[in-house]
């Protein structure tokens, strides 16, 4: 990916994890070795915007790895770590370093940048959803920030900060999450009114070893260009996502459940003895951790319309076969080919009911269906669903 001549100049100095954290600590400020590989994209990506104004700037930069790539332009890097940074000026004495909050007081005086130099942005920020119950025991949410950029996730308010710093380009990786889901895309406007995805690749959470504990989620190397009118959520619904094993997708390619189905609990509403109830419904990866029919009711639980029992079906047959589907649809929503599942909504149902026997009292089924059949004509139905992305997951 890189030429002979870049590689034969890589240096040999110290980018590894920051081995002076414990875990919790890199859980929180998102302190986690960027491999070699993803960094020469980010370079590839934003060589054909590098002039003689080009300041390159890493505001969370670590140990400083976004730097080991032989490109002579004035560099700067920042970490709130400080014994970070000072690892950052061994590995890397001819750069400007500061040890900084990146997300408090944010302007470019901070960091020495000119009104009159155009600001590229490169790394990969710390992404830490203070709301996420996804190691929420150890996160924490007591970092000063911008009231005019905080957010509940610090990756988003990294984004923020880079419309106060006014750059002109942006390469940075970042949750694919954060645009494919309408919520978090809203809460970004300040910077989607600004800036415009112009390029990225879909890359797996997995790849990162410290985070691969848990499922894996789609990561986008992101390549945003300052523009008049940014993009509205309708620009990213038909953006081509294309995955570092050259997979394209958009997500208008899909149907989704919550066009037919509450994804959420609804409010003010209580049950009787006769509800079946059902566990909120977040993304994909959220499916695969949690349940699908419940028996008690609470605050993330959904109270059935009987009538649409079929989808909810649906949904608890998805979790199971969940496997087939790759890592990079991790946060879409259940999607579905609705004729398709019309035609085999008994096998559907017969799977279900193997799992869930308490449904027979509330849906009608077919006896004649033996359980291998049903996971035959299933399967079937995925690979129709996924097409040529249900091979990539068995390759």
């Amino acid at each position: 990916m890189i030429n002979t001549q870049i590689q034969e100049n890589r240096k040999n100095i110290a980018l590894k994890n920051q081995y002076h954290l414990k875990y919790h600590d890199k859980i929180n400020l998102g302190a986690f070795y960027t491999p070699t590989e993803y960094v020469d994209i980010v370079w590839g990506m934003i060589k054909p915007f590098l002039n003689y104004k080009s300041i390159v700037l890493d505001s969370s930069c670590g140990y400083g790895n976004f730097f080991d790539y032989q490109i002579n332009y004035p560099k700067k890097a920042n970490d709130i770590d400080v014994i970070a940074t000072n690892q950052t000026k061994n590995n890397f004495p001819e750069i400007d370093v500061y040890s900084k909050n990146a997300l408090l007081n944010v302007d470019r005086k901070m960091f020495d940048i000119s009104d009159n130099n155009e600001l590229i942005v490169i790394g990969n920020p710390p992404y830490n959803d203070i709301t996420s119950i996804i190691r929420n025991g150890i996160k924490r949410d007591n970092l000063e920030i911008d009231p005019d950029i905080k957010t509940r996730d610090f990756g988003m308010s990294f984004l923020l900060s880079y419309v106060k710093l006014n750059a002109e380009i942006i390469c940075v990786l970042h949750p694919l999450s954060y645009l494919i889901k309408k919520s978090n895309f809203n809460l970004l406007k300040k910077f989607t009114d600004n800036y415009r995805l112009i390029d990225g690749i879909v890359i797996d959470s997995g790849t990162f070893k410290e985070t691969s504990k848990g499922i894996s989620f789609p990561i986008l190397i992101a390549l945003y260009k300052k523009e008049k009118f940014g993009m509205n959520y309708n620009y990213i619904k038909n953006y081509k996502f294309k995955t570092i094993s050259n997979k394209i997708f958009s997500l208008n390619d899909f149907d989704f459940i919550p066009n037919y189905i509450n994804k959420y609990p609804l409010k003010n509403i209580k049950p009787n003895g006769n509800d079946i109830l059902f566990w909120t419904m977040r993304d994909i990866n959220a499916l695969k951790r949690n349940r699908t029919f419940v028996d008690e009711f609470g605050y993330n639980t959904i109270i059935i319309d009987k009538n649409k029992l079929d989808y909810y079906v649906y949904v608890d047959v998805f979790k199971q076969f969940s496997h087939l589907i790759p890592y990079y649809f991790g946060n879409l929503d259940v999607f579905i080919n609705n004729e398709e599942f019309k035609k085999y909504k008994d096998y559907f149902i017969y799977e279900c009911l193997t799992r869930n026997s308490f449904l027979k009292d509330y849906i009608q089924y077919n006896k004649n269906i033996s359980l291998q059949e049903a996971k035959e004509i299933i399967i079937n139905y995925f690979k129709s669903l996924i097409g040529n992305h249900y091979a990539y997951q068995n390759n």
